[in-house]
């Protein structure tokens, strides 16, 4: 192989190398994480005190048809379920709302352009009554009920779609949410979606770690769980093409040591007269 082949390979891997090493680097540091984790203490699941509710037989509950008739007019019933809040019964009622009025042409045709919206109603299981969101206070209240520790609550925050950004481990769940951070060594938030009337998430220190490196790993700086974003797969294809031209020095390196030692040993032959 010429010479100056061997240099322009030897360049291309020193420099890709110093452009992949550091990614390399953050992936091989997340991926050890992973594997030393255990993922149910990441994920919060042995915060969450064990149990739920469990209701007698005999429990008088109102028909879950008074709820639906209580709905909007144009609601689609798509769950309903009973949970508890704070040890009483409650019907949890989902459903998409059409916010839009569909046209007279719309409805010959068939087609609504309206835009569908999904919602959550809570009503008193025992009398049908509908009820609001939870307040601040009924979410800390299901927070310190859910949460294995006995802790005092550091602060609370309302989280919308506005400041979502700011809760960024919260990303892809119920909104509204109630974010309930507790003064605990991990420094748990307890996330509770205030119109369903549940707890959703655990967010801890350790979750944040993790999560921070998945960042890293999935080098989705904004949403964190895109695995098809250009610049990983720019990475992962430099990653490759670097590899390859380790490969290509090792065996230009050894041809080249290769024809070196045969010039050698033929200077070194004596010259037969």
């Amino acid at each position: 192989m010429k010479r100056r082949t061997h240099l322009r390979i030897r360049k291309t891997h020193r420099y890709l190398g110093l452009i992949t090493g550091i990614q390399f680097v953050m992936w091989t540091i997340g991926g050890i994480y992973f594997s030393f984790s255990d993922i149910d203490e990441i994920h919060g699941d042995l915060q969450r005190k064990p149990g739920g509710m469990a209701l007698p037989h005999n429990t008088e509950l109102v028909s879950p048809a008074m709820v639906m008739a209580q709905l909007p007019t144009n609601a689609l019933v798509t769950s309903v379920k009973v949970i508890d809040i704070l040890g009483k019964p409650h019907y949890q009622i989902a459903y998409h709302e059409n916010t839009d009025h569909t046209s007279a042409a719309s409805s010959e045709t068939g087609h609504n352009h309206g835009q569908v919206r999904a919602r959550t109603q809570l009503a008193e299981a025992a009398t049908g009554k509908l009820r609001p969101a939870l307040t601040e206070q009924e979410a800390i209240e299901l927070a310190r009920q859910n949460f294995v520790d006995v802790a005092a609550v550091a602060k609370t925050e309302y989280v919308t779609d506005e400041n979502i950004n700011g809760h960024h481990e919260y990303r892809g769940s119920s909104l509204p949410a109630w974010a309930v951070t507790m003064e605990h060594p991990t420094k748990t938030t307890v996330y509770v979606a205030a119109e369903q009337g549940v707890v959703t998430k655990f967010r801890n220190d350790k979750w944040r770690v993790f999560d921070f490196l998945w960042m890293l790993h999935t080098m989705d700086y904004q949403g964190r769980d895109n695995f098809g974003n250009l610049l990983l797969r720019v990475f992962s294809i430099a990653g490759i093409v670097t590899i390859l031209s380790g490969f290509a020095l090792y065996f230009a390196s050894s041809g080249a040591r290769r024809h070196t030692t045969q010039r050698q040993q033929e200077h070194r032959r004596p010259i037969m007269r």
